[in-house]
């Protein structure tokens, strides 16, 4: 848990992924849509990707792992809460509270 939690600090939007999950690469795009550059870690790549995938799906609470995303070092959450937010009209001001974005 603390390697997921730590690598969620690296970046003003950190993205843990999976190569072949769509989910994954809608909310990336959604995020990018935003002028964000988030960096992604795609899982089934990383040597130490299957002990991530169940520290999130303990954080997560859930059986799918990804996406997970972490904006201004704080867990946000899966694609739930990224579409909710993006619905709501606060995933923008989230993005230029971390600096991930300017305008």
């Amino acid at each position: 848990m603390d390697m997921v939690m730590k690598l969620g600090e690296e970046s003003p939007v950190v993205i843990l992924s999976k190569s072949t999950c769509c989910i994954s690469h809608s909310i990336e795009t959604l995020i990018r849509g935003f002028g964000a550059n988030p960096t992604v870690y795609e899982l089934d790549k990383l040597s130490n990707g299957k002990e991530m995938e169940k520290a999130l799906i303990e954080l997560l609470g859930c059986k799918s792992s990804v996406p997970a995303v972490f904006i201004g070092e704080e867990f946000v959450g899966g694609s739930n809460e990224i579409i909710s937010l993006n619905v709501r009209g606060k995933l923008k001001n989230l993005l230029l509270k971390a600096n991930a974005i300017w305008i």
